[in-house]
């Protein structure tokens, strides 16, 4: 019998086939983070976090390698050829192929610029028999991991000019961009050549609102079903809204000040040490971040398993031990109070920005801090790039920020980077310790037992502990206020992606 379906019927089995009406409604984020450009090299981790852009690698919320636009791959016995085979029949935006041809120019773009890749001992990128081929001066088992970063995201040929430079965001993910509006909008739509599950909600769009109060008053008002870069201050109170609901995960990143070791005021541990036994971390966790068992007592977190040492002496807060220390150092009070060596005043410019929203706050409360025990400190809240550009120009004294070291999945990557000799924007500056840089190259291309690795890293985070050229303040929880209409939701502690293709709009 043949069966007709009337217009009644016809939604019911849309309900049913998981297409709702309310799936037609756009999505609406906002969040502290501008699109300052669109060079994967720069700002990669914004376009793939909104699923425009795919890495040959992937990673899960637990940091393990998964296949992305490469469905598999293998290396030589000899560690120094790595295959990877592209995901068949995947197709960019623009309904270019996605080959092994055009994944080795899009590498070989990234591979030319400061970045992640040239931490990797790479000698040659090219393809073949439908692969792509990755040739190495040496082994380097981290080589997948390098390739989940996204700055080696890989775009349609469209995507660049003439010269190799990025001037639009063609990728391949589920969703494909709309409209750019640099520094501030982003909006997307579902891709549907996309090959995976297709998303339940059709549009997207970003919104950077740089005052955390204006975002916390755009998520409970429905201006916004997803809120990031919340305040203490927002969170307590949007706990207490109708319209949303608070999700919050700790990361693998740690907030913390950089120091420029050329300073005569920075150059001697001994005074590092004595500017850390003056952090009440405990304390400015409490009161600021609301939960004290953030306080860094390391510089790696918990989250970082392998990395992490429970056997670590951990950071202390002792103003008298703190003020023993200077004095050993040779550094007296002054009859203002600010400590002296000679003509020297211990006076000192820490740079910040608010794109976390915790981060002014913060310095503010190192500056009362550290004025206790006589030092000076000046806080400069403004963009981002000063911190990279004042390591570069040499005029950088102390950056507060927070550094995520699972952005590479191994995070031995991130840190052959940090800890190089020549230092780096977001790494030492003007620090070298011999020793640990050659525990850092023995864990990147030797196989070494489990036991010899773990004591490699036990090695590296003792002296990062003892020398104190970066001072960890606190470890990371990120927080995001959900409108309760969204189902699906959930943070990736590995910050890789918001996971839009798994939400869905209630019905209800």
């Amino acid at each position: 019998m043949t069966k007709k379906c009337t217009a009644a019927g016809w939604f019911a089995l849309a309900l049913m086939a998981g297409t709702t009406a309310v799936d037609g409604k756009p999505l609406a984020m906002v969040g502290p983070w501008e699109i300052h450009s669109v060079d994967p090299a720069s700002n990669g981790v914004f376009f793939t976090r909104m699923q425009v852009a795919e890495t040959l690698v992937d990673v899960d919320g637990k940091g393990n390698l998964q296949p992305g636009l490469a469905s598999e791959w293998s290396r030589s016995d000899d560690g120094l050829q790595w295959r990877f085979t592209l995901r068949p029949g995947a197709r960019f935006h623009d309904g270019s192929e996605v080959s092994a041809e055009q994944a080795a120019f899009a590498l070989q773009q990234a591979w030319r610029k400061p970045g992640v890749m040239t931490s990797a001992p790479i000698a040659s990128i090219g393809s073949g028999d439908g692969v792509l081929k990755v040739t190495l001066s040496e082994p380097f088992a981290s080589l997948p991991a390098v390739l989940a970063h996204p700055s080696t995201q890989i775009l349609a040929k469209a995507a660049y000019d003439a010269k190799g430079e990025v001037t639009q965001v063609i990728g391949s993910g589920p969703y494909r961009i709309t409209r750019l509006q640099q520094p501030q909008r982003i909006e997307t739509v579902r891709f549907d050549g996309w090959q995976g599950a297709r998303p339940a909600i059709e549009e997207v769009s970003y919104l950077t609102v740089g005052r955390a109060e204006s975002r916390t008053l755009m998520a409970e008002s429905g201006q916004a079903d997803i809120a990031w870069g919340l305040d203490p201050v927002s969170i307590r109170r949007l706990q207490q809204a109708s319209r949303v609901s608070i999700a919050s995960v700790t990361l693998p990143r740690t907030i913390q000040l950089k120091l420029n070791g050329a300073d005569p005021r920075l150059s001697d541990p001994v005074v590092r040490r004595a500017l850390s036994l003056a952090i009440d971390r405990r304390g400015m966790a409490a009161a600021l971040l609301r939960d004290p068992e953030m306080a860094a007592t390391q510089l790696f977190p918990p989250t970082l398993g392998e990395w992490h040492q429970l056997g670590l002496t951990p950071l202390a807060y002792d103003v008298k031990a703190a003020r023993a220390a200077f004095a050993a150092a040779g550094w007296q009070p002054g009859e203002d109070g600010v400590l002296r060596k000679g003509e020297e005043r211990f006076a000192l410019t820490l740079r910040t920005f608010p794109d976390r929203p915790e981060l002014p706050l913060l310095a503010t409360a190192l500056q009362a801090q550290w004025k206790a025990v006589g030092v000076d400190l000046k806080v400069a809240v403004g963009n981002s790039s000063e911190i990279p550009a004042g390591h570069q120009d040499g005029s950088l004294q102390l950056g507060l920020y927070a550094r995520n070291y699972a952005l590479v999945p191994d995070p031995l990557v991130t840190l052959l980077g940090d800890l190089a000799p020549a230092g780096a924007d977001w790494g030492v500056m003007n620090w070298h310790s011999p020793a640990m840089t050659q525990t850092l190259t023995r864990l990147a291309t030797q196989a070494l037992s489990p036991t010899d690795a773990a004591a490699a890293r036990r090695e590296i985070a003792t002296t990062l502990q003892q020398e104190l050229p970066l001072l960890p303040i606190a470890w990371y929880r990120q927080s995001a206020a959900v409108s309760r209409g969204l189902e699906g939701f959930e943070l990736d502690p590995q910050e890789r992606s918001y996971g839009l293709d798994k939400l869905t709009w209630s019905a209800r």
